[in-house]
């Protein structure tokens, strides 16, 4: 195919709308790692409660027949999951990083185990009847318009994935909750000196972060494709995190960075079609997260600098100030 073709598609309402359906699993967990991450407790185990969601909910929709049980049976299961990680870090004084990673091996074994448990192949569950949520099309939006393309016909959760992100917003800066949050993240010794319960603030926190990252993986198993795959996040509960650092630790900073992986990952199934060796293209969306990591490492060592420069004059100025 040549590269025109390509580029045409690139620059074409149905690739932004592919873009949108992409950013979808990533954008969820990202904004359950903003909130974990802002309370101080970064949740390494987005990957493991994706996984795990992604898993309960196909199974349950399928044995019950009802998409909507599926879908709350997998936030549930997700939510409790993550509360492991919350068990283990804040009550029991495991190191996070390591608890996290625990969660997302485990997560990872127990899925396969599971399925091969349940239908006998440890590959996917396409022997299992799985429910699929609906798709949502604007009558006002008309199917051929430039419009109607890019935003319609979407899952619900893609739609969630931004409606969620302005509540996020106005949860962690215009509730005291979020405010109690914020705190707790830059500070959790003068947090517990005003009284706030930081052990139950941050549990709350890991939890909600659970939710989102639970609906991250429903939307893999359940809107993207309609069965579970091994190990189908495929490392996007790690690019969520990178998100939220590349964001700026903001929920619509958060939500753009999210996107830009999305674009990335949209791109390399593009290019997919070039006479490229397709190891080179799988890389696109990863080679993506580190480049962003970098350039926030960058970015923060840059900030460091200038605050350290700032301190440093105020500190000249007032010993001038002393002398005179």
């Amino acid at each position: 195919m040549p590269f025109e073709v390509v580029l045409q598609g690139i620059l074409s309402p149905l690739f932004i709308a592919s873009i949108l359906r992409i950013s979808t699993p990533i954008i969820l967990p990202a904004l359950g790692g903003l909130i974990s991450d802002l309370a101080g407790v970064i949740n390494i185990a987005l990957e493991g409660i994706m996984l795990v969601a992604a898993f309960t909910g196909v199974v349950v929709s399928a044995y019950t027949q009802n998409v909507w049980i599926g879908v709350l049976a997998g936030i549930v299961i997700g939510m409790l999951y993550s509360l492991i990680l919350a068990l283990f870090h804040l009550y029991l004084a495991t190191d996070i990083i390591l608890a996290g990673i625990a969660l997302n091996i485990m997560a990872q074994g127990g899925t396969i185990f599971l399925l091969f448990i349940l239908t006998g192949d440890k590959g996917n569950s396409s022997t299992l009847a799985s429910g699929a949520v609906p798709t949502i099309t604007y009558p006002f939006l008309s199917s051929g318009s430039w419009l109607g393309q890019v935003f319609n016909g979407h899952n619900i959760f893609t739609y969630l994935a931004f409606l969620f992100t302005w509540l996020v917003s106005v949860f962690l800066y215009k509730t005291p909750l979020g405010a109690h949050l914020r705190a707790v993240g830059e500070n959790p010794v003068a947090a517990e000196t005003v009284g706030i319960n930081v052990k139950r603030t941050q549990t709350i926190a890991i939890a909600l972060s659970g939710f989102f990252a639970s609906l991250g993986g429903l939307s893999l198993s359940m809107a993207y494709l309609t069965l579970f795959q091994n190990a189908m996040t495929a490392g996007r509960g790690f690019i969520a995190l990178a998100a939220v650092f590349l964001g700026g630790r903001t929920p619509w900073g958060t939500t753009l960075a999210a996107i830009i992986f999305g674009f990335a990952d949209g791109l390399a199934n593009q290019l997919g079609s070039l006479a490229i060796p397709p190891q080179w293209v799988q890389m696109i969306p990863y080679v993506a997260t580190v480049i962003a990591l970098v350039a926030y490492s960058i970015r923060r060592q840059a900030k460091q600098r200038e605050r350290l420069r700032r301190f440093q004059e105020g500190e000249v100025k007032g010993a001038e100030a002393g002398s005179d």
